[in-house]
């Protein structure tokens, strides 16, 4: 017994052939899974917005924004400049330096926790004094991540 169609004792036609009462659903599948996968592929490009002639502008090309200066301050009150060690004499020449090539640059300082608050400060009050004029803090979240 196999998959054919059931035959009863007589023939159902005059070639003696039963007729075949089954469909067979696997070739509209394979057609519906193919039509899918194109339209899943056609349907993001068909959405395009109204056409436009644009206008064109002297306006420079807005730039990416720059990574901020990060001082970090160790537990020993030492501060580094990204990992470059700054000693008392060099800090101010180098943060001048800094300051002249971009004053409005975002200056970042990172405290350790085992520092004294009027270090930070004192540190602080060298990047202002240096010309920048923003300076943030830099303090863990409680949910692991830095937050400013």
């Amino acid at each position: 017994m196999g998959m054919g169609p059931l035959r009863t004792g007589e023939p159902d036609d005059e070639f003696g052939v039963a007729p075949l009462s089954e469909i067979n659903v696997t070739p509209l599948v394979d057609v519906m899974l193919v039509l899918l996968i194109i339209f899943m592929v056609a349907a993001p490009l068909m959405t395009v917005g109204v056409p436009v002639n644009l206008p064109k502008t002297a306006a420079a090309k807005v730039s990416q924004p720059k990574q901020p200066v990060v001082i970090s301050i160790d537990a020993q009150g030492q501060p580094f400049l990204d990992k470059e060690p700054l000693t008392p004499d060099m800090m101010m020449p180098r943060l001048k330096a800094l300051a002249a090539q971009d004053p409005a640059q975002v200056v970042l300082v990172r405290g350790d926790r085992a520092v004294s608050y009027g270090r930070i400060v004192e540190i602080m009050g060298q990047v202002s004094a240096a010309g920048f004029s923003k300076v943030s803090l830099i303090a863990q979240a409680s949910g692991g991540m830095p937050a400013r």
